[in-house]
């Protein structure tokens, strides 16, 4: 599949981030695609952690199958996350066990 079209530098808007999703939906969240996320991507930070690496009171911004998606911004030069799209300037993949 291919990656969806980077966004100019700015926000991250809301057709970039359905691409995200579309693309995570067909190849799952793993190293690889994160890894090809990076590549497509270079001015959008993304990681890839667990469930368990992110504050339970979150809320994502997106769910799939075994991932949920969360929203990042680099203001201030510092990263924190965000529930705020017009912020965001990366993007968590945190995988979810399916014992949950």
């Amino acid at each position: 599949m291919s990656a969806p079209t980077p966004p100019a530098p700015g926000p991250i808007t809301a057709d970039f981030l359905a691409g995200i999703l579309a693309r995570v939906n067909a190849e799952g969240a793993s190293d690889a695609t994160v890894a090809a996320l990076r590549q497509a991507c270079p001015g959008v930070h993304f990681t890839l952690c667990s469930e368990d690496d992110v504050p339970a009171r979150l809320k994502p911004a997106a769910s799939g199958t075994g991932y949920d998606l969360y929203l990042v911004s680099g203001a201030d030069h510092c990263v924190a996350f965000t529930d705020h799209l017009e912020a965001a300037t990366g993007l968590v993949l945190a995988t979810v066990s399916e014992d949950d």
